[in-house]
């Protein structure tokens, strides 16, 4: 381990290292379900820094996850120099499909993507500032209570990784830091919950030439409802008095041929509201119009179409007390860092909200990541740095 000359250990991050690591991992593709590849690199990093074999492994919540994906998560428990609570760090490795073939560049203080994809800031910068604070903590010596350092897979499709981790492969920490956003300072001390729902539509088929009116197309019946949403005012971003929520068609798959009055459509989308009770509510307006346009679209002899209509949670929402212990030492961290904290409650889903679910106090901050989702995003490299200084700080404060 490297130590000052003065034998005291430097509670600084190399830069030019911190940036280094960000600058490999945003090359590797690592989408949703295909994490294996980034999980290699992050071994490979964390081996190199001095990490022990026997400290790191993958869970098995694949096995647990639709689709087939390659990996688990990728834990990292680092046994503690000093006495103290168990903490966990958590970042997502995966990225989304508009992040293939991602190529960095920098410019000034940003890191960009140099074609036409997203970066896959989000969720790199995290998987980064991580790998950074274990090599800075092992090459240096520092003294830390013991730390979990999770790295989840699936967060984007479904916050599946964080939905299905052991908290005993964790060894049961008592608090949480998600790294997930933009500006460090800005603390996620809540976020919204959604419900995801599938609804089948059964038309009736015949000639659409010929004899269109013997037909129900389950099309028009989608339309229908669709636009009936909309005109209700629960499509998209949704005002009902004090009450706010979103909400969105995802997917339309159906039909065979033009020619053919289509006979099944499948539609799929969600309803998100920080209120359990809007969120059903956004659902059920969704259901009940389906239900209405079934009825409402009939042949030539008044048969009308049908639907099967299925909703899910797909996480819950939480309000973290902001005098919880957790909250607390996210704005000490951040003050200690030289940075002004403010708590918002965060519109998109986080691993945080699994975790807080499951009844682990996790609190969410960022690491430079902006305008994800887009081919305009980019990392801030002054927030990048400034988060790995605050995961340092947390990892090694004493309160």
């Amino acid at each position: 381990m490297r130590k000052p000359a003065n034998g005291r250990a430097s509670k600084e991050i190399d830069e030019t290292r911190a940036v280094a690591h960000l600058m490999d991992l945003l090359t590797v593709p690592g989408l949703s379900g295909a994490e294996a590849r980034v999980a290699a690199e992050v071994r490979r990093k964390l081996a190199a820094a001095g990490c022990r074999k026997s400290w790191v492994r993958h869970d098995r919540a694949h096995q647990k996850i639709p689709g087939n994906f390659e990996v688990g998560n990728l834990i990292v428990k680092l046994p503690g120099t000093v006495p103290g609570p168990r903490r966990l760090f958590v970042g997502h490795l995966d990225t989304v499909p508009l992040c293939a073939g991602a190529v960095p560049i920098r410019r000034g203080r940003r890191i960009v993507s140099r074609g036409p994809t997203a970066l896959g800031g989000d969720n790199r910068t995290a998987v980064a500032c991580l790998v950074t604070l274990v090599e800075t903590l092992l090459t240096r010596g520092l003294p830390h209570p013991p730390l979990t350092v999770l790295f989840t897979v699936g967060e984007e499709t479904g916050l599946w990784g964080a939905r299905f981790v052991d908290f005993h492969d964790l060894g049961r920490p008592l608090m949480g830091f998600n790294i997930d956003g933009g500006p460090p300072a800005v603390l996620a001390t809540g976020a919204v919950g959604a419900e995801r729902w599938q609804v089948t539509l059964h038309g009736i088929s015949s000639h659409a030439g010929v004899h269109p009116e013997h037909g129900v197309s389950a099309t028009l019946i989608a339309a229908r409802a669709i636009a009936e949403v909309a005109a209700r005012g629960f499509f998209g971003l949704i005002r009902d008095g004090r009450r706010r929520g979103t909400s969105n068609v995802g997917r339309i798959h159906g039909g065979q041929v033009d020619n053919q009055v289509t006979d099944l459509v499948r539609v799929t989308g969600e309803s998100r509201s920080h209120d359990p009770d809007f969120t059903r509510r956004i659902t059920e307006e969704y259901r009940r119009a389906f239900e209405r346009a079934a009825r409402g679209v009939r042949n030539h002899r008044g048969r009308p179409g049908r639907i099967r209509f299925e909703a899910t949670t797909a996480y819950a929402p939480f309000r973290l007390d902001p005098r919880s212990e957790v909250v607390r030492a996210a704005q000490a961290a951040a003050r200690a860092s030289g940075l002004r904290p403010r708590s918002i409650s965060a519109d998109g889903g986080l691993d945080a909200n699994w975790l807080n679910a499951r009844g682990l106090p996790t609190i969410t901050f960022g690491a430079g990541q902006h305008a994800p989702h887009t081919v305009d995003e980019y990392v801030d490299l002054r927030e990048y740095l400034a988060g790995c200084r605050m995961a340092l700080a947390l990892a090694t404060s004493r309160s």
